[in-house]
């Protein structure tokens, strides 16, 4: 657990804790099911919690729960190398890409996001009233997991 620091710890035993919707100190299928319900997502299907579950090595209590976190994190490219990524788009260096361009992209090129992966990106980062995304903000959540203050 040494690449969380304290507040980070915390901050994932809120979740956990969140989520163990029926306080047995595990997070199981209907555990899932009720943390998406509590989302708003009714009709999750048992092949998807399923899934998630067998993410696990066996039984997900918060040790197992901060493992899988750092296993998802570690995989995660930094912070300066996103940003360079996407400043190949804005040759202008004003910090923002059009969000039709950036569908456009990432629909059509190399590893293809699908409708859904698309829905889900814009209604994390919604474009601006200019319909422009902010790229720099979005690999800061990308790379630390919150927005900047």
């Amino acid at each position: 657990f040494s690449m969380f620091d304290q507040t980070q710890i915390q901050e994932f035993k809120e979740a956990f804790t969140i989520m163990d919707q029926n306080r047995d100190g595990f997070i199981d299928k209907a555990d899932l099911r009720d943390t998406f319900a509590a989302l708003g997502r009714l009709n999750v299907k048992n092949e998807e919690l399923e899934e998630m579950v067998k993410e696990a090595p066996g039984a997900i209590n918060f040790t197992v729960f901060l493992t899988m976190f750092g296993e998802k994190l570690k995989g995660t490219d930094p912070e300066e190398t996103i940003l360079n990524a996407f400043k190949n788009f804005d040759p202008q260096g004003k910090g923002t890409i059009k969000a039709d361009y950036i569908k456009e992209m990432l629909t059509t090129q190399a590893d293809r996001f699908n409708q859904e992966e698309i829905k889900q990106m814009f209604a994390a980062f919604p474009p601006d009233v200019a319909g422009n995304i902010d790229y720099k903000n979005l690999c800061y959540v990308i790379t630390h997991g919150e927005e900047k203050d």
